[in-house]
């Protein structure tokens, strides 16, 4: 009897020991994963944060964790203490990287997926295919540049001509075909409930707005009466320029 019950004690011993280990092994994986890579902590979301969270407010919703420098985006935040005052523009889901461009002053959100138009600007809708708008990755709060090509019509000796003619234009709006509001990740909010839809496949059309001068608001319209548009994500530290008016000659000199 003696003999089993000290038998029993060492098998639960093993086992707790052997639970032990594996937890331990477990929690180093991500740091032997990581031991010959460059790493730099930045805030990764663990809890949905919804627009128009204060920056104060994150809490345990974030976390700081080491990640590849390769991955880390151009505006991920090393330090909350740099969105101070500031609220999120959009909403951060699980796994995503806090970033500085969708914080914004409480002032500029205007509802849910909406940023404020700039004092002296106006807004103009545009219907674009998914290629044409970064892969539908672009949301309100971001800048982006604008791409106008053009095709004559009337004149044969007339090239084809494409320009980077916009920079740093403000997205002020981001809907699917059907004029509901389309979020980050993959997913879309409808109407003022909180349901949320999946992103689907047939997705392939957005109704993007922007925030621009009069002179160029006409300019844009032009091109998607009479031309096509291209749309680049161009945050504020990207190089703005182009090489003037791209041609056929040009592409192939």
């Amino acid at each position: 009897m003696k003999t089993r019950l000290l038998g029993g004690i060492a098998a639960l011993v093993i086992a707790v020991i052997g639970t032990v280990m594996l937890i331990v092994y477990v929690q180093g994986a991500d740091k032997r994963a990581l031991a010959n890579t460059e790493t730099e902590e930045v805030y990764i979301v663990q809890k949905e944060i919804p627009s128009g969270t204060s920056a104060a407010s994150f809490g345990d919703k974030v976390t700081r964790k080491a990640v590849p420098r390769s991955a880390i985006a151009a505006d991920s935040v090393r330090s909350l203490s740099d969105l101070e005052g500031k609220v999120s523009s959009i909403s951060f889901m699980p796994g995503e990287q806090v970033l500085s461009s969708r914080m914004v002053e409480p002032g500029a959100v205007v509802g849910r997926g909406r940023v404020e138009v700039p004092t002296g600007l106006q807004e103009v809708t545009v219907k674009l295919d998914i290629e044409r708008v970064v892969g539908g990755t672009i949301r309100s709060g971001d800048t982006v540049g604008v791409l106008l090509s053009f095709k004559p019509k009337d004149s044969t000796k007339a090239p084809d001509m494409t320009q980077l003619t916009l920079h740093k234009v403000l997205v002020t709006a981001v809907q699917d075909a059907n004029g509901a509001i389309s979020e980050a990740s993959g997913t879309q909010k409808t109407g003022s409930g909180t349901g949320t839809i999946k992103s689907t496949s047939s997705q392939t059309a957005y109704l993007v707005t922007l925030a621009r001068s009069s002179v160029d608001v006409e300019k844009i319209v032009f091109a998607a009466e009479f031309g096509k548009i291209y749309l680049t994500k161009e945050p504020d530290d990207a190089v703005q320029g182009n090489s003037g008016i791209m041609t056929l000659d040009k592409v192939v000199r």
